[in-house]
């Protein structure tokens, strides 16, 4: 029976993977969140994943607050980068599969067309830059394993952009949302999906991966797909990012090709609007 370990289990990702394997007996599966594997803690990462000897590890986990990895970067850097060099080390000494989740913010936002796997990275803030040299260091120490690079997750679990502005649209008579950043949200859910499928296919060809849900759209559309979903009556301002600054920056522009995955795993993506009507579906149940 295959052995499947998951970092980040309370995560958006993790929750989605619980919920497609609670089911299934033909596997086992370990979730670990911060208590039973403590990313910040590298020395003893080793130690803590060889209690469960994985077949496989999922390593959905990492330092996910973009704007305050701008001030802790020491901490930002022991868990994207750091860590993930330590259980790809497990990976390789003892034989194990690595999935592991990275970002479009490895791109400087750049490009006019749809990013793929081999295109230029530079990271334009620290939280882009720690998760690439965490893709770096896997890649060093386990360069057999899978990265799957991901853009604007959103679940019905945790916090995230489709819950705020569910909040904000039924707290306000009006919002306002940035229209020049553009890209393709990813339902946690078909992400999560996509990775049991490359696991029970049997095959495995390492490198890394672009995943999204297909579409192109901006963080205003989005906001507006879900308002039209949910007849809400709030009114949404299109604005650019220069009237909203945060701590770091957001590329413009990562829109990722999911060509790869799509040609390699045989995986249909599907498009982003559909995915958000199912997602908010299940939130009204």
């Amino acid at each position: 029976m295959k052995k499947i370990l998951i970092t980040g289990a309370a995560g958006q990702l993790g929750s989605e993977l619980r919920d497609l394997y609670k089911e299934r007996t033909d596997v086992t599966t370990f979730f670990l969140d911060r208590e039973q594997l403590a990313l910040d803690d590298t020395a003893s990462i080793k130690e803590g994943l060889k209690e469960y000897n994985p077949d496989f590890i999922i390593h959905g986990a990492g330092y996910t607050a973009v704007d305050r990895a701008e001030s802790e970067i020491e901490l930002a850097d022991k868990v994207n980068h750091l860590a993930s060099g330590e259980i790809a080390k497990y990976c390789a000494a003892y034989g194990a599969k690595l999935i592991a989740i990275s970002t479009d913010y490895v791109f400087d936002g750049n490009s006019s067309s749809p990013l793929k796997e081999d295109a230029e990275v530079n990271p334009i803030n620290i939280y882009g830059e720690t998760k690439l040299k965490g893709e770096q260091a896997i890649l060093r120490y386990c360069p057999e394993s899978i990265i799957i690079r991901t853009a604007w997750v959103y679940s019905t679990y945790g916090n995230n952009f489709v819950k705020t502005m569910l909040r904000l649209m039924n707290e306000r008579n009006e919002i306002s949302v940035i229209n020049d950043q553009i890209g393709s949200p990813t339902y946690a859910r078909d992400l999560a999906q996509t990775i049991v499928g490359i696991i029970d296919s049997g095959s495995w060809n390492s490198g890394i991966y672009h995943y999204s849900n297909e579409g192109e759209i901006s963080w205003y559309d989005f906001a507006v797909a879900i308002k039209e979903i949910k007849n809400l009556e709030c009114t949404i301002h299109a604005i650019p990012t220069t009237a909203y600054p945060t701590p770091a920056k957001r590329p413009k522009f990562s829109l990722l090709n999911k060509s790869k995955i799509k040609d390699t795993y045989a995986i249909t993506v599907p498009y982003w609007r559909d995915s958000l009507v199912e997602m908010l579906n299940k939130i009204s149940l």
